[in-house]
């Protein structure tokens, strides 16, 4: 039986693609820091979910991590969908440190804790992350967010590499979708070419059977992010874009 560890399980993408492999008959176990969000997720499958309650933020959550592993009885896929972003022109240092602290610490510690698990543990697996177009270029309406995606796509790339070097069997999926309507944008703003989470999350399912090293979801942003990259850095930071 395949068994995989979903972080941030309790809404949007993580819930979907949680329910997502239960019924392509995986062995999960969800965390998030509502675990009450999770029971329902449970109950469709009781035999087959594990739970948790996770906080990436918290110094103990690597040892939370591993005990989950160990009650799921093992882990082929660590699959991580947590994280929070904000548009912040107006730069308020809590939520740029916030967004510093949730997206590089908390992300750096729950993949470091996957991918040494894996590598301790017959050196082979599988480790997917929700990472953002974001990275791409940095954005004047979310300095925090889009760095700290920048961060998170070189981090996955660099952690490839290591696997290489250690000649260890680990796949390494990034997936970077664009604006998906969850609660992180239920913010009352007018977003554009934004996407369901159940589309986004099949989407995402795909990638992760496919073992795709980087997915951009979906096609329009696969050609926005295309004419993204061919700017040059002096006219991009002249433009104002917004959502």
């Amino acid at each position: 039986m395949k068994r995989a560890i979903i972080i941030g399980a309790s809404s949007g993408m993580g819930k979907e693609v949680s329910k997502l492999l239960l019924a392509d008959g995986w062995q999960i176990g969800i965390a998030a820091r509502r675990t009450e969000a999770l029971e329902a997720l449970k109950a469709m499958q009781p035999d087959a979910v594990t739970t948790a309650t996770i906080d990436v933020m918290a110094d103990d959550a690597p040892q939370h991590l591993e005990q989950l592993i160990t009650d799921n009885g093992g882990m082929d896929l660590f699959f991580l969908a947590s994280g929070i972003g904000k548009q912040d022109p107006n730069l308020d240092s809590e939520i740029e440190l916030r967004t510093v602290a949730t997206n590089g610490m908390g992300f750096t510690r729950m993949v470091d804790t996957a991918f040494n698990w894996l590598a301790n543990h017959g050196g082979k697996g599988h480790i997917a992350v929700i990472s953002s177009i974001a990275g791409v270029k940095g954005l004047g309406m979310a300095p925090s967010y889009s760095a700290t995606k920048a961060f998170q796509n070189k981090y996955i790339e660099a952690l490839q590499q290591l696997a290489h070097m250690r000649h260890l069997d680990i796949t390494f999926t990034d997936i970077r979708p664009g604006f998906v309507k969850t609660d992180l944008l239920n913010d009352g703003k007018n977003y554009p070419l934004l996407m369901n989470k159940e589309y986004v999350s099949r989407q995402i399912f795909k990638a992760i059977k496919q073992q795709r090293s980087v997915k951009i979801i979906d096609w329009r942003y696969r050609i926005l992010v295309f004419f993204w990259r061919l700017i040059p850095r002096w006219l991009w930071v002249r433009l104002p874009i917004k959502n």
